[in-house]
């Protein structure tokens, strides 16, 4: 169902609540070292500002462990400081998430500003889930405590926080449904994602082709099912690749693989036929190093070596297929990209991701490591969409429903 977006909403003068992903990597001086997160989320923020809303930004960061000395790497600080450099706006950074300091931070705001309050998950109630509150009175009560002082801070409710969005945190579900009866309306980050990820799923230019990569196959069993049903190919590569092949009596050496999931890929090959494409060939090393002594295989990985990106003829033979698509979704890097020269598979997919945008084609990266993969060549700028959701775009894909998003009001 279409949901209502921020530009059918009166923010003038309204407190906006917006729930933001603004969870960002710092470095351990805490400076910010990837922003694309925060980039991604000024297009919503830029509207509702021009429009005189009085915004009550909130957002997590990291997996605090509730020690407070501790928790202080995960302050949403450094966050509110390049927010003010990139808006060229003052974003007013509040300490604390609820209480009187807040009330009083968001009562003094004028239209047109805003303010950031602090992470969210120095609050536990934050994570409680709904399967475990509904057997635990007290954990309901306290989650329902903490998303009612949150709700009380806005007149109108925005999720912009897409990476989040699978998810039933306090802020992201428990918050707009307390909220009932004022506008709860999504911003321009979630509707580009749904867009996308919402047309190559259930309405894709054929044919449609899409790149699963990471290591584990327990990780992606639903999006391959899902799949299956929707895609014309899927090219297989990253650590997952050597379960299938072992599963199939393939010798995969030192190589990562799940022998639980040997039936598991064993049954996806037998329904896909031969809709799923594995590697052909395979570079293995002993070690995970810079210098590493590498091979290239077609025939059995050898005992003492590890499969650790694909091999050039699969580089060949899965940029044929990609450059005959249509629409392309890509989740998973190809093999261990963070160490050259492990890294090649997976860059090649990337360039002929932009080879294949270029010709026509509708290419979306599904968030996580493919989309820090394609931004590390430079080349996110030059395939249609960029998830900024791993998970969430994963569990998309998988064709999950989003509670968070189904509570919003439909268009």
């Amino acid at each position: 169902m279409p949901k209502k977006t921020i530009d059918s909403i009166d923010a003038n003068k309204k407190r906006v609540l917006v729930r933001l992903d603004l969870n960002v990597p710092l470095d351990k001086h805490q400076r910010i070292t990837d922003d694309r997160r925060i980039r991604a989320a000024l297009p919503t923020i830029r509207k509702l500002l021009n429009d005189s809303g009085r915004l009550i930004l909130m957002s997590h960061l990291g997996r605090p462990t509730g020690d407070p000395a501790a928790d202080q790497a995960y302050t949403l600080r450094p966050v509110a400081e390049r927010l003010t450099e990139l808006l060229d706006h003052p974003v007013t950074f509040v300490p604390q998430t609820t209480g009187p300091d807040v009330a009083r931070a968001v009562d003094a705001l004028e239209p047109g500003r805003c303010c950031l309050i602090e992470n969210l998950r120095f609050n536990p109630p934050e994570t409680i889930k709904d399967k475990h509150a509904a057997k635990i009175p007290d954990l309901r009560k306290q989650k329902d405590d903490f998303a009612a002082a949150l709700a009380a801070l806005g007149d109108i409710y925005v999720n912009d926080a897409f990476g989040t969005c699978h998810r039933d945190n306090a802020s992201m579900l428990t918050v707009p449904q307390i909220m009932q009866g004022k506008p709860r309306v999504i911003g321009y980050l979630v509707a580009k994602e749904l867009a996308f990820l919402g047309h190559a799923v259930t309405n894709p230019k054929r044919p449609f082709v899409c790149v699963l990569g990471g290591a584990k196959v327990s990780d992606k069993v639903g999006t391959i099912e899902n799949l299956l049903n929707r895609c014309d190919t899927i090219l297989v590569g990253g650590a997952m690749a050597n379960t299938f092949a072992a599963a199939a009596g393939r010798p995969t050496g030192k190589s990562l693989v799940e022998p639980d999931r040997y039936d598991t890929a064993r049954d996806l090959r037998a329904k896909a036929g031969d809709r799923i494409r594995l590697p052909i060939d395979y570079v293995c090393a002993a070690d995970v190093k810079l210098d590493a002594q590498i091979h290239v295989t077609e025939g059995p990985i050898p005992g003492d070596m590890m499969a650790l990106d694909i091999g050039p003829r699969t580089v060949s033979a899965y940029r044929d297929v990609l450059l005959t698509a249509a629409t392309i979704v890509w989740n998973g890097p190809m093999g261990v990209f963070e160490t050259p020269p492990f890294n090649a598979g997976t860059l090649a997919i990337a360039q002929t991701l932009v080879d294949a945008t270029a010709k026509g084609a509708v290419t979306i990266i599904g968030g996580g490591d493919s989309a820090a993969a394609i931004e590390q060549a430079n080349l996110a700028d030059k395939v249609t969409h960029v998830s900024t959701g791993g998970g969430a775009s994963l569990e998309f894909l998988e064709g999950k429903p989003f509670a968070a998003i189904d509570v919003l009001d439909d268009a």
